[in-house]
């Protein structure tokens, strides 16, 4: 895994968007926002930390032109749209790579926070998730899960 500060420039955002000079995160600092972060060779490990945290769903996703076809455009600008869940989201990458994990790896990001995800250049990505994915597209700053998050990391006073 390799965190780095985005870059906000309007070029491809399947490219790398690093800062100049470069500006890496931390796992420890992920931690801190909530964001849990481990590597895992087996498909196996990802399915006892399901049962850990109590999942009740599971499937695999294939993206990629190939599999998705006429709405692979519309998807990956469904994905880089920043938004939040009302759930944790969990991605384990079984195999190809993107922003924000890579192959082997596991992210559970907390409901709540912010984020985005796209393909690289491989244009190709295969996932195994906890598949209730409803996206609430920024600004949510009012939504119940976002006020709570916040919270948990003492950014506001009270939800």
């Amino acid at each position: 895994m390799r965190a780095y500060y985005y870059d906000n420039e309007n070029y491809d955002p399947r490219e790398r968007h690093e800062l100049i000079p470069f500006s890496a995160v931390s796992p420890e600092e992920l931690a801190k926002l909530g964001v849990i972060y481990g590597h895992y060779d087996h498909v196996s490990d990802i399915d006892k930390v399901a049962r850990e945290r109590q999942y009740k769903n599971s499937d695999e996703l294939i993206c990629s032109r190939e599999g998705l076809g006429d709405l692979y455009e519309s998807k990956l600008k469904t994905f880089f749209e920043e938004h939040l869940h009302e759930d944790e989201e969990i991605r384990y990458v079984i195999a190809g790579s993107g922003y924000f994990d890579v192959r082997g790896d596991l992210l559970i990001l907390p409901a709540g926070i912010y984020h985005r995800f796209t393909l690289d250049v491989n244009d190709y990505i295969k996932v195994k998730n906890e598949p209730k994915w409803i996206p609430i597209n920024r600004p949510a700053d009012d939504n119940p899960h976002r006020l709570e998050y916040l919270k948990s990391l003492n950014m506001v006073a009270e939800v």
